[in-house]
This record gives C-alpha cells, sequence and structure tokens, in this order.
C-alpha cells in the first residue's frame, strides 16, 4: 500500500520548490530580455507551449515522483543546499552571471577562455563556453552554478526529470543483494544524481565518471567519502569500467552535448561495460516530435544557450544507434522536457 504521508510530503516539497524557482525563472528571464535590449529575439517556425502548459505537465511530473515515493521506490528527498549561507552564495553567484552570461551571448563568445591549463587534455567538443559561461564547463564557479542554472531554468523540474531513472533501477535490482551490484553514471556532474541513487539504494556500488576536474571535485563536497562511492575524472568515450563489469549504467543529459560520431563511441562503451542483461537508463532532452507542440521550444534552445551539438541531436535517430549496439529497448517516456530511454544489453 502506497505510503501517502511520504506521497504528500514529497509533493508538498517539490511543489513549493517548483514555485521559488518559477520566481527566480521570470526573473532572470527579465534581466535578460533587459540586458538584451538590441539583440533581436529568436522567433521559432515551429508551435511552442503556453507557461501554462508547462506548469501543468510539471505538476504532472511532481505528482509522479510522489507516486514513487509513496511505493518506496526511494525516500523523500532533500534537495537543499548544505547550508543556509551555500544557497545565498549560489544564488549571488548566478545572478551576478545573468549580465555577464547575456553579453557573452550577444558577442557569440562560444570558445573557452584562454589560459585554462586544464584544457590541454581534453577534447575539442568539450572545451567551450558552453551556455555561454566563460570557460565553460572548466572553471569552479561554472561548478558552483550549475545546478541553480538548471533548475531555474526548468522551472524547479531537473531534479525530478533525473529521478525519472530510479525506478527503472529499483524493478532492476529487485531481488538482487545491491552489495554485489555496481552501477556507474557516465558525465555524473557535479553528482546531484548520484546523491539521489545513494539515498535510493544505500547498498549499491556507484561509480561516477566526468571530464571536468571542477565538477568532480563539486560532486566530492556535494557526497563526501562513501566506500561504495567512487568518483573518477575521465571520458565516456573511453570508460575505465573492464567489459561486463556493470549491473547499471546510466547517462543524463549528456548526448545533446556530443558531437554524432562521439555518440556512437560512448554508446559502444555502454554496450562494453555492460553485463548480458544489465540496464542502460538514458535521459536527455526532447527530440523533433516526440511532443510536437513543444518542439519550438527545443528550435529556440541553442539560439538562447551555446549548445552547439544540440541541433544535430535533436534528429539523430538514438533509438537505431542502442539497436546497433545490442541495447534493446525496454520502455521510452516523455518526462517534462525530457526524455527517459530504458535499454537492456541482449545477451
Amino acid at each position: 500500500m502506497a505510503d501517502r504521508i511520504a506521497m504528500a510530503t514529497q509533493l508538498a516539497r517539490q511543489a513549493a520548490k517548483a514555485g521559488w524557482f518559477f520566481g527566480l525563472h521570470e526573473f532572470t528571464g527579465r534581466m535578460t530580455t533587459l540586458r538584451g535590449q538590441g539583440v533581436a529575439p529568436y522567433k521559432p517556425t515551429r508551435p511552442t507551449p503556453t507557461m501554462r502548459d508547462l506548469i501543468g505537465d510539471i505538476g504532472q511530473l511532481l505528482v509522479e515522483d510522489a507516486k514513487n515515493v509513496g511505493d518506496g521506490v526511494y525516500p523523500p528527498i532533500d534537495e537543499g543546499p548544505r547550508t543556509i549561507m551555500d544557497g545565498i552564495d549560489r544564488l549571488r553567484r548566478m545572478l551576478a552571471d545573468v549580465p555577464r552570461a547575456v553579453e557573452r551571448r550577444n558577442a557569440q563568445a562560444t570558445h573557452a577562455a584562454a589560459g585554462l591549463d586544464v584544457a590541454e587534455d581534453l577534447p575539442d567538443y568539450f572545451v567551450q563556453n558552453f551556455h555561454f559561461q566563460d570557460g565553460g564547463y572548466l572553471t569552479e564557479n561554472s561548478a558552483r552554478l550549475y545546478d541553480i542554472q538548471v533548475e531555474t531554468l526548468f522551472i524547479g523540474a531537473a531534479a525530478a526529470m533525473r529521478r525519472q531513472a530510479l525506478r527503472p533501477i529499483s524493478e532492476h535490482l529487485a531481488g538482487r543483494d545491491q552489495r554485489q551490484c555496481h552501477l556507474v553514471d557516465a558525465a555524473c556532474g557535479t553528482g546531484r544524481f548520484l546523491a539521489d541513487v545513494q539515498q535510493a539504494f544505500p547498498a549499491l556500488n556507484v561509480t561516477g565518471i566526468d571530464l571536468s576536474p571542477t565538477y568532480i571535485e563539486e560532486a566530492r563536497r556535494h557526497l563526501g567519502a562513501g566506500r561504495r562511492l567512487n568518483l573518477i575524472e575521465g571520458n565516456a568515450e573511453s570508460l575505465p569500467q573492464h567489459p561486463s563489469s556493470q549491473d547499471i549504467v546510466t547517462c543524463i543529459f549528456l548526448f545533446h552535448e556530443l558531437p554524432r560520431d562521439v555518440r556512437r563511441t560512448v554508446i559502444a562503451e555502454f554496450a562494453r561495460v555492460l553485463k548480458p542483461g544489465g540496464l542502460l537508463v538514458f535521459i536527455d532532452s526532447l527530440q523533433w516530435g516526440d511532443r510536437p507542440g513543444w518542439d519550438g521550444l527545443l528550435e529556440m534552445f541553442p539560439h538562447r544557450f551555446h549548445e552547439p551539438y544540440f541541433a544535430d541531436y535533436l534528429d539523430d535517430p538514438l533509438d537505431d544507434a542502442f539497436d546497433a549496439a545490442r541495447l534493446a529497448p525496454v520502455a521510452t517516456w516523455p518526462a517534462f522536457l525530457s526524455k527517459v530511454m530504458v535499454r537492456k544489453r541482449i545477451i
């Protein structure tokens, strides 16, 4: 029987969070408009949803999130900053970055800032000012900004979209000794999804891998030390795991930031490290036609934010690519502005 108190607790928390980030979303949007005067806004040719449509869909996502809590898939999750001062610092940094990001967008400053020595060993596609942030994913400030920025962009729904991965993971682990199971999260970023994994499956052996050293450090600060946790600076194109060693691979919001040929390399790596019958849970942006009435938002996104590979991602036939790697379909569904794809490695 569903735990209705836990459901209500989760829903109340997430609704309050969404309300807060709706305010930030509107406020930063107005800051961007004022700072961007003189630059014509991009007008999509495809249909776009209304704000009412977006808020209604967020509500449905939060109800699904609460149902997962009520069903015991994961506990009510506290996503707040570690301290009030930490939250204030992240908010201050984000608001201070808005005018600078608008200036970089207006100037089309899309390449990584000079003088970042760490960039020398990274692939060219990664060394760019993603989202018009100076230094892209390479600076400490970017790592501090990332989570509050994506929650503001997605009106408080970013974490709830990521948590859609937890139910298929729970179903895959049912009846198994989690102490003997291994999950690797490719492009773990600041580790927020791994924190949810740890709360839901505390006995699971978890590895997070990311190209950015500053994001790995932010993940370490957020997650702390753990006997069953390993964080590695590395490339999803060449995962350090042995062949057929992982029970679960997760990949969240990575592919829209990769060139198409690199996506194929990464998919092959997923298949290589998964055990026969192992689970892949993939979450990324919607693609063309997933929600036809929302295609205008997808069309606008690479114009508002520097996302050099997003347009190609939108029409990349991912089903064909996963099939070619012998990753068989289990389920696919939309979750607000994201798409969840669950696959299993064919035995």
